[in-house]
């Protein structure tokens, strides 16, 4: 068998503790990566995982192989890459983390114009909400929206700030009453997203630039924009989010902006990496492109805000 790909298919296992695991993300049978870690137990002479029927966990040898193979693959993938760097053609599978409703509805349309531009590279979406663990997905990359990034064991990029905005539809608003200030937030049903806003807590800059925070309460929360965008669509309450992300709801008139003259505070926008010295040319590659694209005025629906 060929030894690096061995090895590659051990670190996979590794990293997720799973053969099922290692086996969809690879594609390849579970059976087939089973063949390939025997092989390599084989021919070191040791036990690099221990195996039950209910779990998988390393060994000491297994630690050291883990350890330095990612390293030997690293160092592989950045020979590969500095060959491919002097002829310009970036190659390979690139493996991206997203928001669902910013990666179906956004995300794919640079996606596709990247393809166009780079047909050798082949892009796989993984949709999350964010907290996915990139080195043992496997991961190459994570588009993540949030209001700050707390995980600091990772390289990241900040791309751009998505502007927010509160809607509600228009028999809510008739039936319940428009507010007419941020406190007012208060006394309405309010879609809270659980991860954006664990405490609950929405924060604004008035039409002076002056910061305020309103404590909302409602009965629906979630951990996805989506499920909350809907239930505004049926006229449930009032809920925050990306522009992008109701900018035609908006247009077409099913949804309405609720206090116009106050502006939410934007979500940051960053590409998250796992942690590593040196990113693959593919990566780069595509790095350089969100850059390119996150740099147009209007890439979050509404235009300026």
């Amino acid at each position: 068998m060929d030894k690096l790909r061995c090895i590659e298919v051990f670190i996979e296992v590794a990293q997720g503790l799973s053969f099922s695991g290692a086996a969809q993300r690879l594609g390849m049978a579970k059976g087939n990566v089973t063949k390939h870690v025997n092989w390599l137990e084989h021919h070191l002479g040791v036990q690099l995982l221990m195996r039950t029927t209910k779990s998988v966990s390393l060994t000491e040898s297994g630690l050291a192989m883990l350890e330095n193979g990612r390293e030997l693959l690293e160092r592989v993938e950045n020979i590969e890459a500095a060959a491919r760097r002097s002829v310009k053609e970036p190659k390979g599978m690139l493996r991206v983390g997203t928001p669902p409703s910013f990666g179906a509805f956004h995300l794919v349309p640079v996606i596709t114009a990247f393809s166009a531009a780079h047909p050798d590279i082949q892009v796989v979406l993984y949709l999350d909400d964010g907290r996915t663990d990139l080195v043992a997905e496997g991961l190459d990359m994570s588009v993540r929206i949030n209001s700050g990034l707390k995980d600091t064991s990772q390289m990241a990029h900040r791309l751009a700030v998505a502007p927010q905005v509160l809607v509600a539809t228009r028999d809510y608003l008739k039936r319940r009453g428009r507010p007419a200030s941020v406190a007012d937030l208060a006394a309405h049903d309010c879609m809270v997203h659980a991860l954006k806003a664990p405490t609950n807590t929405w924060t604004f800059q008035d039409p002076k630039g002056t910061p305020r925070s309103v404590r909302v309460g409602g009965t629906i929360r979630a951990n996805f924009g989506e499920p909350l965008r809907h239930a505004a669509l049926l006229g449930h309450g009032i809920s925050m989010h990306p522009t992008y992300m109701v900018a035609d709801d908006i247009r077409q008139g099913r949804l309405e902006i609720v206090l116009p003259a106050y502006r939410p505070t934007g979500l940051d926008v960053y590409a998250v990496f796992p942690s590593r010295r040196n990113l693959p040319m593919r990566v780069r590659t595509f790095l350089d492109f969100l850059k390119t694209w996150f740099n147009h005025p209007d890439w979050s629906g509404l235009g300026p805000t």
